[in-house]
């Protein structure tokens, strides 16, 4: 866990009429701006009034050997399993009273293809730590970066439980080459599978937009986002208690902005920090979640349904031992996972009903929900943003699991999908009226 301190700091889904009636309506975009082609960044800029961005602060050289030893120990690893998952495919093909020469024979074969992979593997690991000093380190580009992310919200719980070099500590850090800092500090955080470079989207940032236009210090938080969002939300509270203990500049005022899974680490946090007494949250007055899955999404419940399915056949039943790869962080989404208790001492993978106690919205904070929904307009019936529904997005809920969020501070934006967020005119001005 880590905080960079330069200068000066240390799919379609139904609402109701009754759900309709809760939610601010953002304008309809005229069809120029929400046709099927996206933006270019010279047309997103204009629009949003915005400068040139400021660039990433630029990533941390990496070891080249021990990112490739990492990468090579993860493939023998996948190799192996998909090895016992076709033989067990094997045995369950080959069934019946004389199957056993057929299951003794191929028992030898796949055992031998599982010998030879972690043979090779650790061939190919000690060959690499041995070349260590001569490959040196390299810094990584963007499009490296984010296919780290992307493999950290896959397996980001394997890669930290194995001690992983790829694995990704959280951090939190501002732009390089930024205005002075400000005692206003605006905490951004990403989503799933993604890192803090995807802020940046056609040309626009709302991080740097905001700090612009409204003189907030934006801080940008990057995380592991394969593991469960609680224990984020724990690292993600230690970690802005660093920040107002170890500010140069003292910080009178604390948002967080937390896109999709973000809004639920942000939430975690608060929760946390609520019941320990943390100075940072006294410090907290605005809590924006835009595009956040509240309720969960139905993409995750679909991966689960799809697994419970992969069951029903002994033929078929060990492929799911494949869709068991999926992350803490991702099955959190199924339902919107926010504390330990949501989780702990439960199948992660078991297909069932959700079961969460409630955890409301941080008090004495204004807090504002922002959804999109595919649909051109308003209506009874709202499309999901893609993998968002509206009423999840807005944290609306039967019984005590609504959050509640007041109806003024609701805003849906329409005609958009769920990454459109980062980056549409509708969006950002409700960011700027808010903060």
């Amino acid at each position: 866990m880590k905080y960079h301190a330069p200068d000066g700091f240390t799919q379609a889904s139904q609402l109701d009429a009754s759900t309709e009636g809760r939610i601010r309506e953002a304008p309809v975009c005229p069809a120029s701006a929400c046709g099927a082609q996206p933006p270019n960044q010279q047309q997103t800029a204009t629009t949003l009034g915005q400068a040139p961005p400021l660039p990433p602060k630029p990533p941390q050289p990496r070891s080249v050997a021990a990112d490739l030893r990492a990468a090579s120990t993860l493939l023998i690893r996948a190799t192996t399993e998909t090895t016992t998952v076709v033989e067990n495919m094997h045995h369950a093909i080959a069934s019946g009273p004389f199957a056993w020469p057929s299951r003794a024979i191929s028992g030898l074969v796949y055992s031998g293809i599982r010998g030879v992979t972690r043979a090779v593997g650790l061939t190919i690991d000690k060959a690499l730590e041995q070349l260590a000093p001569v490959l040196g380190q390299s810094t990584p580009g963007p499009e490296a970066l984010a296919a780290l992310a992307a493999l950290n919200g896959l397996v980001g719980d394997v890669l930290a439980e194995s001690g992983s070099p790829l694995a990704q500590p959280m951090e939190l850090h501002r732009r390089a080459e930024g205005p002075k800092p400000s005692r206003k500090v605006l905490v951004l955080i990403h989503g799933s599978s993604m890192s803090d470079l995807q802020w940046l989207r056609h040309g626009h940032d709302h991080g740097a937009a905001l700090e612009r236009d409204l003189g907030w210090s934006a801080h940008y938080l990057r995380y592991n986002s394969g593991l469960h969002v609680s224990v984020n939300g724990r690292e993600l509270s230690a970690l802005l208690e660093q920040l107002v203990s170890s500010s140069d500049t003292p910080i009178d005022e604390l948002a967080i902005l937390g896109f999709s899974m973000g809004g639920l680490v942000a939430r975690s946090a608060c929760h946390l920090a609520e019941r320990e007494g943390a100075r940072w949250r006294k410090k907290l007055v605005t809590l924006i979640c835009m595009g956040t899955p509240h309720h969960g999404s139905p993409v995750e419940r679909a991966g689960s349904w799809f697994e419970t399915a992969l069951g029903v056949s002994r033929y078929s039943a060990p492929l799911a031992r494949l869709a068991k790869l999926r992350s803490a962080g991702v099955t959190d989404l199924r339902f919107g996972f926010v504390v330990d208790a949501h989780w702990k001492g439960k199948d992660r993978f078991e297909f069932g009903r959700d079961q969460r106690v409630s955890v409301p919205l941080p008090r004495g904070v204004r807090c504002f929900a922002l959804a999109a929904t595919q649909s051109k307009g308003p209506g009874a019936r709202l499309r999901s943003d893609g993998l968002v529904p509206v009423a999840s997005g807005l944290g609306h809920a039967p019984g005590k699991l609504d959050l509640g969020f007041p109806k003024e501070h609701q805003r849906v934006v329409y005609a958009a999908t769920h990454l459109d967020l980062l980056d549409r005119p509708e969006a950002y001005a409700a960011l700027e009226e808010w903060l």
